[in-house]
């Protein structure tokens, strides 16, 4: 069979990455196809939770309540869990922060919420414990309401650069041309590979097990992040979930099928309780392999996601990491597809996002440092979870984790603070939030103040909305990309910079 099938992009992989990037390049006018080996959606345990900085992205794209939804479910698995357990309880309102450092636990009583990056983040901050086959489910079903042409049982096995295009070679022989070729394909991206692109970092020296299985002698382990004189483990926070690592140097065979007895040995190793496993629901293991792709643009070839970055689980920020890549990327290329921008946007991607993953590979490289069960380390841990158990330290560690702390701007570069940031969940007076003006994608121009400018010729990428803000009245106006990071703001009706911005972010007038 040789179909020969055009499209605007072909996006390999249609994990959360894939999906998300598809739906942001739909709502800016451009056509994805999105193609992936697996005929359903990956069952194995994998993040558990998403950060504020995620549940922000996707509640202004209207999909906070399926978020929340999701939340109520994970959580009655978890209440199940503790309710099992001697004086087991769950808080009827979860902190906005729950997060670890290496297993160290933050105390949400100590952060600082009325930091200003923590403070405003609106009802979506509310929302952590969805689990990552949850958020895949959302975003296929947003995908379909959308028209996304999704391909399961389709594997990218090759592609051809040529002038202006890509042809994307499939594992059933069809072809398909397109302007653009995204690796959304995970850690062991074959159009990562294929493309060529450098992938340096640190090679890995654990082996990690999570797994959902049926256990006898699960009673004997302790809840929650343990670290023993062989190891660290997690049992819980849902009955059959257990997860372990071991610092005997990583599997000889990271792909092969993980079995019960395998599982077995790695829990009674870490633990010294006589587990045994009986049953197998789904299983995964895992390294501290540290890559970072050194550019995310070879071409018409793009990354995102774990095809760009690989880093070991904890902190759980692989699966936020990836989706903060697609909604930067998907603008962005839709754009260019459009020829509303030059392909010179495209260069913003990496340059914004790879910092951000720098960051969090030496974070979680930092944590692995952490659990080794070695004296050195063990008194490194102590010395950390001291300062975690000031204000500081935890308020400091929630601000990352939760990516609040994130921008893509140097800090002053835009003349207003907000510039390069996510701007607060601005509350208005007819009863609306600012994220509920997202929902449809392109870029927002925000007029709190009657003589505040507009942004004339670019009614097509730029939506203008006047509102009122009781709250801030520092602010007369504020400029929003699509991907809901601030492009430009002001305190008064002054205009200075806003031609500057809008050309650089929206193009030319008319373009």
């Amino acid at each position: 069979m040789d179909l020969d099938i055009n499209t605007d992009v072909v996006i390999a992989g249609a994990g959360p990455v894939g999906l998300l990037l598809a739906c942001e390049l739909a709502l800016a006018g451009a056509h994805a196809l999105v193609v992936e080996r697996r005929t359903e959606i990956d069952p194995t345990a994998k993040a558990g939770s998403v950060n504020a900085a995620t549940a922000r992205l996707l509640d202004r794209r209207g999909l906070l309540p399926q978020l929340a939804a999701a939340q109520e479910q994970a959580l009655a698995r978890i209440r199940s869990f503790a309710a099992a357990r001697p004086g087991g309880t769950v808080p009827a309102r979860l902190p906005r922060y729950a997060a670890h450092f290496g297993g160290v636990m933050l105390d949400p009583a100590l952060i600082d919420e009325r930091d200003p990056l923590l403070a405003g983040l609106g009802p979506a901050a509310e929302v952590l414990v969805v689990p990552q086959q949850a958020v895949e489910a959302i975003l296929a079903a947003r995908a379909a309401e959308l028209g996304v042409e999704i391909r399961r049982g389709a594997e990218v096995v090759g592609f051809d650069r040529e002038q202006g295009a890509v042809t994307v070679h499939l594992a059933d022989g069809s072809r398909v041309r397109a302007g653009w070729l995204v690796g959304a394909d995970g850690g062991r991206s074959t159009v990562r590979r294929l493309a060529g692109f450098a992938f340096p970092g640190t090679d890995p020296e654990i082996t990690g097990h999570q797994a959902m299985v049926e256990m006898e002698g699960a009673e004997k382990l302790r809840p929650g992040w343990n670290a023993t004189d062989t190891g660290v483990y997690v049992s819980g926070p849902m009955a059959g979930r257990i997860l372990t690592v071991q610092f005997d140097g990583p599997p000889a065979d990271r792909g092969a099928p993980v079995t019960a007895p395998e599982l077995t040995d790695a829990v009674r190793r870490v633990t010294g309780e006589p587990v045994t496993v009986t049953a197998v629901h789904s299983a995964t293991r895992f390294t501290d392999n540290a890559r970072l792709a050194d550019t995310y643009r070879l071409g018409r070839v793009l990354l995102a996601g774990d095809a760009a970055h690989v880093h070991s689980p904890f902190g759980g920020q692989g699966l936020n990491l990836g989706l903060g890549d697609a909604v930067n990327l998907g603008w962005k290329l839709a754009a260019v597809v459009r020829a509303a921008a030059g392909e010179e946007l495209l260069d913003s991607y990496t340059a914004e996002r790879r910092p951000i993953a720098a960051q969090v590979l030496d974070w979680t490289r930092a944590q692995i440092a952490l659990m080794r069960p070695r004296p050195h380390e063990r008194a490194l841990r102590g010395v950390v979870a001291e300062l975690l158990g000031t204000p500081d330290g935890a308020t400091r560690i929630a601000r990352d984790f939760s990516g609040a702390a994130q921008r893509v701007l140097p800090e002053g570069g835009g003349g207003h603070p907000l510039v390069g940031t996510v701007p607060p969940e601005l509350e208005f007076a007819d009863g609306t939030r600012l994220s509920e003006h997202c929902h449809g994608g392109g870029g927002l121009l925000l007029r709190l103040a009657p003589d505040a400018p507009h942004a004339p010729g670019r009614a097509d990428r730029v939506r203008t909305v006047t509102a009122t803000c009781p709250d801030r009245p520092d602010l007369a106006a504020l400029l929003l990309r699509p991907d809901g990071f601030t492009a430009w703001a002001a305190g008064s009706s002054d205009a200075a910079g806003l031609a500057e911005a809008l050309a650089t972010w929206f193009g030319a007038p008319g373009a």
